[in-house]
């Protein structure tokens, strides 16, 4: 049977700046923190992470999900998720604050979320992980680079998507595919791949986890 949920809105001092959170209150001594992946603020791509929270609180388990700064109602700049374990830290604190019966946190991140929970949650307090698709792929944001172009795996796997469609093979004939764009992702799709410097951080990281 579903339990009595209470959803409270809260702004809490992040050094200088100041985070806008929603917590979805519970008696349980284990609680959820969630952290949204990318840009997205807290209630997450048609409130899924909102609808989550509640489905979570109504089991009587404390939920605390935040925006990271300069999104959404938080002040300050967006560091993007490499930036971000200060946010993961002071949330850590506020939550416990707030839910003194907490023991135990669980930590439920997608994408450069988990990655960032896998970097920072250790030393923020953090006692349990539910992590999603993880990213390692770094980029510098500047179109027309290397760092721009999709990795070999992305451009095998788009390639065998259109081999499979017959009209592939009606369009080479046709002339309708450029040959010289054909094969220099071929060339692409062929070449090998080291992996990144953020990969080898959440792999140390992961393995501290254990």
């Amino acid at each position: 049977m579903a339990r009595p949920m209470t959803r409270s809105f809260h702004h809490y001092p992040c050094g200088e700046d100041t985070l806008g959170a929603t917590l979805d209150s519970g008696s349980e001594t284990t609680a959820l923190l969630i952290v949204s992946g990318g840009n997205e603020i807290r209630s997450g791509a048609h409130s899924g992470m909102a609808q989550l929270a509640l489905q979570v609180s109504e089991q009587g388990f404390p939920v605390l999900r935040y925006d990271r700064r300069g999104i959404g109602e938080s002040t300050g700049h967006n560091d993007e998720f490499l930036g971000s374990a200060k946010e993961i830290a002071v949330a850590v604190r506020f939550f416990r604050e707030q839910q003194p019966q907490i023991k135990t946190i669980l930590a439920f991140g997608n994408c450069d979320a988990a990655t960032s929970l896998a970097l920072f949650g250790p030393d923020a307090g953090v006692d349990g992980y539910i992590l999603a698709n993880p990213w390692v792929i770094e980029t510098d944001n500047e179109p027309e680079t290397e760092a721009a172009v999709p990795s070999a795996a992305a451009i095998r796997s788009r390639y065998w998507d259109r081999i499979k469609n017959p009209k592939t093979i009606i369009d080479l004939f046709s002339g309708k595919i450029d040959l010289k764009k054909l094969l220099k992702g071929l060339r692409q799709a062929s070449r090998s791949e080291e992996n990144s410097g953020l990969s080898l951080r959440l792999r140390d990281a992961l393995v501290a986890l254990n």
